[in-house]
């Protein structure tokens, strides 16, 4: 059975191009034998959360409507170790695979791919650890300076604002919910208002 795959191509700016990529990814492509069912283009960081077109290829694997993405590099898919692991479970679990060009190739219907898998798995848990550890560094010098940590007075402008609205609304035996809903904010900023206000 021919296996169904989509092309994913992304560039970092608009006066970059895709053509080079779709050029080489479905030569790659025909030579592998694969049906391309699908070609997706985008521009944009790769940093950036909301990339709309990968999504709906992660939409179309979750529906098992497709068995391979096809990249010319990793970094044109993932956004960091952790965000490439995350995606590579989650194809794993909907038995799709994704194909660098380039690099390393992660088909993880293979011995090797799940191999390399492991390793990146283990490689993003580290990195999660090293920013972890660098945060609570990081907080403990500032507070060490006598640096306050957290918001403070003045920074959550428009509850200290409503704060007194707030206080008397609660003292006229109104409920959160109602007071959230006349004054236009969330249930939880009530909330925090009046812990703030008891704890004081």
């Amino acid at each position: 059975m021919v296996q169904k795959a989509v092309i994913y191509c992304r560039v970092s700016t608009t006066d970059q191009s895709c053509e080079r990529q779709e050029r080489d990814l479905k030569a790659y492509a025909r030579k592998a034998g694969w049906k391309v069912v699908g070609i997706w283009k985008e521009t944009g960081s790769g940093a950036k959360e909301n990339r709309k077109e990968r999504q709906e290829i992660l939409s179309l694997a979750q529906a098992r409507k497709i068995d391979i993405i096809l990249v010319t590099e990793l970094t044109r898919w993932g956004r960091s170790t952790i965000d490439l692991i995350h995606t590579l479970q989650q194809l794993q679990s909907w038995g799709v695979s994704l194909i660098a060009q380039s690099g390393l190739q992660f088909d993880l219907g293979t011995s090797q791919g799940r191999l390399i898998a492991t390793i990146i798995a283990s490689l993003a848990e580290f990195e999660r650890d090293l920013i972890r550890e660098r945060v609570k560094s990081g907080i403990a010098a500032a507070q060490a300076r006598g640096k306050k940590i957290g918001r403070q007075l003045g920074q959550r402008v428009k509850a200290d604002r409503l704060a007194p609205k707030v206080i008397k609304l609660v003292e006229d035996g109104q409920s959160y919910r109602q007071i959230a809903a006349k004054l236009k904010i969330s249930k939880t900023t009530v909330t925090d208002i009046i812990k703030r206000h008891r704890l004081a």
